[in-house]
């Protein structure tokens, strides 16, 4: 499974391949459609020049069926001259010892035309055949291009798949000599702030084991208010300065019950983090909608709130949003957004 997740390609790899490709492809084609273009006008001068060559020789022997002969007034236009007037190529010539007419040679624009598309069709099938030789060269180009960012990315895991691993028995230690501790009066607030530290890297750590891996999609049926009750309940502890209320209606769903507790668990830890002193954050569940609202500081930019390592306090690495994000779009369940500078910001989830 490892193995087919390091051949595919990745949103950002995706991305990046998608505009290397389209730069290049675009950039060599308008190349290619520049030569083609200037070829087929020298092609149609030199159509022209065999026209009015064989207008020469039809005006010697007036052996040319192809063409149309007439006699004119001679009026001021050069002879030997390639006119093309409407639907019309012609020519004059001189007229041995005549001295009031030209020889007028016509060749009808049907014949022309027809001469034309052939041009035409050729130099179509040939700029097709290279642009299809072009579009395999850019490719080949374009995932080549990619090597330097996929092995970043790779080492990039690497690195935090090997921090996650350091954290888990350093952390494993801190949690059970807490639980040895006995929370009195003098040191209860201590520990608290400890075990709230430890909780926060432990979501860090959560959060980032979903960034590396795709998340199992198993459905199982379950009540989104009593789960949003309990996961309340865990977290209030944590915020002890914050309201939180919970009102609404039973809501049965089947899905990955896994990813939405992550997804509220984001969405609640925001809501307490960035709140104001003595705040609320008040959850309801009504008509198949979540909704979570705060009466924190609020978001500059809702906007941009879900795109990774967007942030816009000190605190966080900007991927807990994104991620929630990512696992609405693999659970097909739509999130929204709003926020007032000052006020407070509501995020609504349409199951």
């Amino acid at each position: 499974m490892c193995e087919v997740r390091d051949i595919l390609l990745n949103r950002v790899e995706i991305e990046s391949f998608t505009k290397s490709f389209v730069l290049f492809f675009s950039l060599l084609e308008l190349l290619i459609a520049v030569i083609f273009y200037m070829e087929y006008k020298q092609d149609i001068n030199k159509l022209d020049y065999e026209v009015l060559n064989e207008m020469k020789v039809c005006s010697f022997n007036l052996k040319c069926p192809k063409y149309e002969i007439d006699f004119q007034e001679k009026q001021d236009k050069h002879i030997y001259t390639l006119y093309k007037e409407n639907e019309l190529l012609y020519s004059y010539f001189n007229i041995p010892d005549s001295t009031k007419y030209h020889l007028k040679i016509m060749l009808t624009a049907q014949n022309y035309k027809n001469t034309i598309n052939d041009l035409s069709f050729e130099r179509i099938k040939q700029f097709s055949l290279i642009s299809i030789i072009v579009l395999f060269i850019t490719i080949i180009f374009s995932l080549y291009s990619m090597n330097p960012l996929r092995t970043a990315f790779k080492l990039s895991k690497e690195f935090i798949k090997d921090i996650l691993h350091d954290f888990n028995t350093p952390i494993s230690s801190i949690m059970l000599n807490i639980k040895t501790l006995q929370k009195s009066k003098v040191n209860y607030d201590k520990i608290h702030r400890i075990e709230q530290s430890l909780n926060t890297l432990l979501s860090l750590q959560d959060n980032l084991r979903n960034y590396l891996f795709k998340s199992s999609q198993e459905k199982t049926t379950f009540d989104v208010y009593d789960l949003v009750k309990q996961r309340v309940d865990e977290i209030k502890p944590l915020y002890a300065n914050i309201n939180f209320t919970v009102q609404g209606q039973k809501l049965e769903i089947s899905t990955n019950k896994t990813s939405i507790t992550r997804i509220i668990d984001n969405l609640i830890s925001n809501a307490s983090k960035y709140n104001k002193k003595n705040g609320s954050v008040n959850i309801s569940i009504e008509n198949n909608k979540l909704i979570i609202s705060d009466t924190g500081m609020g978001i500059k930019n809702p906007n941009k709130v879900f795109d990774r390592f967007y942030k816009e306090h000190r605190r966080g690495l900007g991927i807990g949003l994104h991620i929630v994000k990512k696992l609405c779009k693999e659970l097909r369940i739509d999130i929204k957004v709003k926020s007032e500078m000052g006020v407070g910001s509501s995020l609504t989830i349409s199951f």
